[in-house]
């Protein structure tokens, strides 16, 4: 079966975090490098980075991975993706992996690609509880929908008109929190400092 490829999400403004939230670091290793770490490269057939920010842009080139420079990121998550998407589009589908989950596990992006392999033709993401997360592969028949996108809207738009597509992979609560504000940072640190996402 052909590998997916991956495109990492990493080009927003991060308003409510008050700075480029990619900087900040966690136990030593910005959120940014956290991400790219967790990328299992064997399991895609190519990577891409999306990113507005100089510094990412070279980071993503040190791991190999293609970087996109999105010159327009106020057009919104949409704009990021469709960039991605349109770079892997021989792809016969696409992981689409965010980049403020500093606890999430290379492990489980591979788990991941191995139960998508399972239903290829459906919809499959990371959960908790039931409850979906990121990242989320999506196959080559939604990127028509994918690509009518816009705004700042990403493609939880597209998997809500297709929940019955939609398969859950159930990992730790942790590896899903997302880090939006410097609250949310604190909180991630402490979930490290517990062993709370095993």
């Amino acid at each position: 079966m052909k590998k997916p490829g991956c495109v990492v999400l990493a080009a927003g403004n991060a308003s409510r975090f008050g700075k480029n939230k990619l900087e900040a670091a966690l136990d030593g290793r910005s959120l940014i490098l956290r991400s790219l770490e967790t990328v299992p490269t064997e399991c895609f057939s190519s990577v891409v980075v999306v990113t507005q920010y100089p510094d990412v842009l070279k980071l993503a080139g040190e791991f190999h991975f293609a970087a996109l420079h999105n010159d327009k990121p106020e057009l919104g998550l949409s704009r990021s993706l469709q960039l991605g998407l349109t770079a892997l589009r021989d792809c016969t589908a696409v992981c689409f992996q965010v980049s403020d989950q500093p606890l999430l596990r290379r492990e489980s992006v591979t788990a991941l690609v191995n139960f998508w392999r399972e239903e290829s033709e459906k919809l499959a993401a990371l959960s908790h509880g039931g409850v979906r997360g990121n990242p989320c592969i999506f196959p080559e028949k939604f990127y028509p929908e994918l690509m009518e996108l816009s705004g700042d809207v990403g493609g939880a738009a597209v998997i809500r008109r297709h929940e019955d597509e939609l398969r859950l992979l159930e990992v730790p609560p942790g590896e899903l929190w997302d880090v939006d504000t410097p609250q949310a940072l604190r909180r991630a640190k402490d979930l490290l400092g517990e062993g709370s996402i095993l």
